[in-house]
Formats: structure tokens, C-alpha cells, sequence
């Protein structure tokens, strides 16, 4: 692994991802993960998963509230195809499918239920606690352990004075993209939110994930609202038990206030 403390930024490519056909997109090495080079952290998939979502029949006047990724194997850094289907479509809600697959092989499913806009006089109600301000520019992180020359290069962090990923949580930070999650192509504020989202439960390691094998399994992101602007903040903490497993939540705010909620289970075995 590489435990190199960056003093620059690596040199990344144009994007995550570049689009091969409208099903089918190139990885490039900015989507490898902290544990594998060879494995995509599972936020910029879960983002090119939403963003077929998005386009998948699309209809004016309905967003997508709520979104489920599950992750029943590591998606390799590889060409994938994507696929989406419609479940249930009614007059307000829509519940979409869709899944990631890489060498025939189903790396990544997710269902999202997508809907009508709420009317414009409805309560303005959030009772989430406010971020904390956004920190001045910081030095590249590290990661103990971690492979650092993918996604968490290709993101930008800033934590709180002092803190970082091998700071024990509960904790906060802010992140945005450093490169567009397609060449050439405007992100949308639900897939800057899932390309961070998985991201939650590192930011507040309270497991011990050096003596303990701890994955998340799934990833849900609800929105009360759409995000605004390129930064995103998560305050996120953990719960765990003997003879259970773990569960990790976020709070999900911009630079306007909070928008949505993170949630991930976490299998926690020995290794």
C-alpha cells in the first residue's frame, strides 16, 4: 500500500470516467480505492449509477429523493456497463433499478425512487445542527495503510484544525471533486453527493478497521433537497455492538445548510 505523505497533489486524469458508448465507460486509476488499486471506491460508481438514473426516462418536475446502492462485490477498476430499468412509474413517484456490471459479472445494484417536486409554499424544515465553516485550503491527506493516488487524490479534503482520516471519530469534513465524473460532461448535484457519500464512515473511523475487517455493504443517500455548489460537508459517527455489526450516519450539508442524510451498514469481522 502506499503510506507516502503527499507534499503536492498526483497528477490526475480528465475525469473519472470516459464514456465509451451511452452503457458503457472507461475507469481510470482516480477511481481506485484506499484498501486495493485494483478496486474502485464505491463513490464514483455509485455516481455514474445515479447519473443513468437521472437520464433514465426522465420527466420534468420529478428529482431523485432517495437512493440505495448495494455493494455485493469490489467493481474493479475496468471498463463497466451500466443499465437501468423502471420498476413502478405512477403520477408522483417513479422507483427505478439499476446495476453495474463488469466482466459479466453484477459488481453494483442500487434502487432509487424518484418524484414530484415539493410545491413551492412548502415549510422550509431542517433540524440538523449547522456545519461547521469551511477550512482554509489544507495540504493533501493521508491514510494509514491506504492507497492514496486514486479517488482520494481526485478529491479534496479539508478537516477540522488538526484532524484528518486517522483522526477516531465521531467527526466532520468537507470534500469536493477535484476532476468531473465524465470528460467533458457538467456534474449534477445528486452525483457530486453519491461520489462523496460512500466516503462517510472514513471520515470518522471509530472502528478499528487496522485489527478488524470492516466494510460498508451498502450505501443509501436521502435529499430533502438538491445540493448546492461543489462543496459538500458530512458529520458522521458510528454504532456498534457485540454480536451485531455496524452502522454508520451522516449529516449531509452544503455551504446553504443541511440536505440530506447518509446511511451505511458495516460488516465488522475478524480478519
Amino acid at each position: 500500500m502506499n503510506t507516502r505523505v503527499p507534499s503536492t497533489p498526483v497528477a490526475l486524469p480528465e475525469a473519472f470516467y470516459q464514456e465509451l458508448r451511452p452503457d458503457r465507460f472507461a475507469s481510470s486509476y482516480a477511481t481506485a480505492g484506499p484498501w486495493n488499486p485494483k478496486w474502485q471506491h464505491g463513490g464514483p460508481p455509485s455516481a455514474l449509477l445515479g447519473r443513468a438514473m437521472e437520464r433514465h426516462a426522465s420527466r420534468q418536475g420529478f428529482r431523485i429523493a432517495r437512493m440505495t446502492v448495494e455493494l455485493p462485490r469490489p467493481v474493479p477498476v475496468a471498463d463497466l456497463e451500466v443499465a437501468v430499468r423502471t420498476v413502478h412509474a405512477g403520477r408522483r413517484v417513479e422507483l427505478l433499478e439499476g446495476e453495474i456490471r463488469s466482466g459479466g459479472d453484477v459488481v453494483m445494484l442500487a434502487r432509487a425512487w424518484r418524484m414530484a417536486v415539493s410545491p413551492g409554499d412548502t415549510a422550509s424544515l431542517d433540524s440538523a445542527p449547522t456545519a461547521p465553516a469551511l477550512p482554509h485550503a489544507q495540504p493533501p491527506h493521508t491514510m494509514a495503510d491506504a492507497h492514496l493516488d486514486g479517488y482520494i487524490a481526485a478529491m479534496e479534503w479539508r478537516f477540522e484544525s488538526g484532524a484528518g482520516f486517522d483522526t477516531p471519530g465521531p467527526g466532520w469534513a468537507w470534500a469536493r471533486q477535484r476532476i468531473p465524473l465524465l470528460a467533458g460532461q457538467q456534474d449534477t448535484p445528486l452525483t457530486r453527493a453519491l461520489t462523496v457519500a460512500d466516503s462517510n464512515w472514513a471520515v470518522a473511523f471509530e472502528l478499528d478497521h487496522h485489527r478488524c475487517l470492516v466494510i460498508n455493504t451498502d450505501v443509501t443517500l436521502a435529499l430533502h433537497r438538491d445540493p448546492v455548489g461543489d462543496w459538500l460537508c458530512m458529520r458522521s459517527s458510528t454504532a456498534a455492538s457485540p454480536q451485531g455489526s455496524g452502522l454508520a450516519t451522516g449529516q449531509l450539508h452544503d455551504r446553504v445548510g443541511g440536505c440530506g442524510q447518509v446511511l451505511q451498514t458495516l460488516l465488522v469481522n475478524e480478519r
